[in-house]
């Protein structure tokens, strides 16, 4: 989906408590975000370099958090929280980098440390607060995780220590007078078993939150703001079958009713009955109005011959465009383009150098298509992330199943194919699909798993089979665990379930001989293999 500019925010309109979260290019940041909406408190996230005073003032936060980041202060020309932040009489919360920042901003010092901390350490509580009340307490001896290598050696005037770790002597820092705290580890990640519980002594008991951020109240708030931004116009939505895009359309629909026309384009990429699913769901069981565009054949026409995956990328993506423009043109009158961004597609769109981050893969989207056909976007998701779409999805009265199922990529099964897609391809690799997502089923692992799926690999591999030899292709099978898709660690299925599935494969889909699983985590692979 086309990402949405960073300017258009602040999201919320302020009728929640909320709080601002100043990023300075952490790869954790966005975790801090879901940790304080987990407790029902709104937050957002704005680079620091995209924060001038004038809209900090403004955005009127009851708190303030300083991220993480790779820079150092103690370089030139180092990232800097905006002064204002330390003079709005709010309480602000600074984090690894943020600590650092706030502590030279304030007076203190930081310098290169003589040993750097990476991973778990063990910080010592050596007095009370209120961001430690009822989590740790005075003396206590608790895990965290750390990543840094500066390291503050003196702490601004009106600060105490609160706790100190091995390579940081000044691990946590307070001064509880001006309701400013500052810890060098990170509470936000799962490494620091009870860092959530420190956050929301932050959100709750230091700002004053009321955790009022629910799905249910998110839910009223955006048919009113849809109803008022599209008013009597016709909307189309683009529906790829995944949850995004799913929840998006049932959102509208129950918003606007009949102004709202999806479209589905039917790339041939999907998984077994994956297509006839979404058909079925959105005009039959929702009534919603529905363009169901066969246009499998143009698709794996233009794939044809086509091996590097940038290419097979940008094939689909431009292809798309042209098919779901023809479609949009029977629909006739509409003024809106309705798009499934979420807010991570918001933060990632500038980083905090002002730029886009490193491009690992282009994304099958829609981009350009509202400047083209001259419409205007309706993005009633971007304030969410993927577990809160979930969630309103239920609320929606959606079927859990199908919002808690894993993502699946735009292009589909082309990025699983490595080398060139051809229907036969095609077809082993949804039966192979098929036989694995079936046991983990019936193993009851499908919702502890972030994403499963399989690989037709492009070799072929000689085999036994009865009396003679084969001489079929070869599949991976790949399941990872995560929170976000950011950073995965394989499944750790046992070998029993890894033997049934490979039989099952092997006996049921004629053209494979060879199963293998992947076990590498991300980084350094990726989750998809293109």
């Amino acid at each position: 989906m086309t990402q949405a500019r960073p300017n258009q925010t602040p999201l919320n309109e302020t009728r929640h408590d909320h709080i601002l979260i100043l990023d300075f290019g952490s790869q954790v940041t966005q975790l801090i975000a879901r940790r304080l909406r987990e407790s029902g408190v709104y937050c957002e996230i704005w680079p620091f370099n995209h924060a001038p005073e004038s809209r900090i003032k403004a955005y009127n936060p009851k708190g303030i958090i300083l991220s993480g980041g790779p820079c150092s202060v103690t370089e030139e020309n180092s990232p800097r929280a905006p002064a204002c932040v330390f003079e709005m009489n709010v309480p602000v919360l600074g984090i690894c980098y943020g600590q650092q920042t706030m502590v030279e901003q304030l007076g203190g010092k930081v310098e290169p440390g003589d040993t750097r901390e990476f991973g778990r350490a063990y910080v010592d509580v050596m007095a009370h607060n209120a961001l430690l009340d009822g989590v740790w307490d005075k003396g206590a001896h608790e895990q965290v995780w750390m990543s840094h290598g500066d390291r503050v050696t003196k702490i601004p005037p009106g600060f105490e220590i609160v706790g100190k770790s091995e390579g940081a002597p000044f691990a946590m820092i307070a001064d509880e007078s001006r309701r400013f705290y500052a810890v060098q580890f990170h509470p936000e990640v799962m490494h620091t078993p009870r860092g959530g519980e420190l956050l929301k002594n932050f959100t709750h008991k230091v700002s004053g939150c009321s955790g009022d951020w629910t799905m249910a109240a998110f839910r009223e708030e955006a048919i009113a703001k849809i109803r008022a931004q599209v008013g009597k116009e016709r909307v189309i939505c683009g529906l790829s079958g995944g949850v995004d895009s799913s929840v998006t359309a049932v959102l509208l629909h129950e918003a606007i009713g009949d102004q709202l026309t999806c479209i589905y384009v039917d790339n041939g990429l999907m998984r077994a009955g994956e297509s006839q699913q979404v058909v079925d769901l959105f005009k039959n069981h929702y009534n919603i109005p529905l363009i169901h565009e066969d246009a499998s054949k143009r698709f794996l026409s233009a794939l044809a011959g086509i091996s590097d995956p940038e290419t097979k990328r940008k094939t689909i993506g431009g292809l798309f465009i042209d098919v779901f423009e023809d479609c949009a043109k029977r629909v006739g009158g509409a003024a809106f383009l309705a798009q499934g961004t979420l807010y991570p597609d918001v933060i990632e769109s500038v980083s905090f150098t002002g730029g886009p981050s490193v491009t690992i893969k282009s994304h099958h989207n829609v981009g350009g298509l509202p400047e083209k056909m001259n419409l205007k976007l309706v993005e009633p998701l971007r304030e969410l992330f993927k577990d809160e779409v979930r969630v309103l999805g239920v609320k929606l009265g959606m079927h859990p199943d199908f919002v808690k199922r894993h993502p699946f990529p735009g292009p589909g099964l082309a990025i699983r194919i490595p080398g060139e897609i051809t229907p036969e391809k095609l077809d082993i690799l949804r039966k192979v699909d098929t036989v694995y997502l079936d046991e983990i089923r019936n193993a009851g692992l499908y919702d502890a798993i972030w994403q499963a799926f399989a690989v037709l690999l492009p070799v072929k591999t000689v085999g036994v089979m009865g009396d003679g030899r084969s001489y079929d292709y070869a599949c991976a099978l790949r399941a990872v665990t995560s929170t976000d898709g950011m950073t995965a660690d394989y499944y750790p299925f046992d070998h029993g379930f890894l033997g049934r599935v490979a039989t099952r494969i092997i006996n049921e889909v004629r053209g494979i001989n060879r199963v293998t699983y992947d076990i590498t985590s991300k980084p350094p692979g990726t989750i998809e293999w293109e």
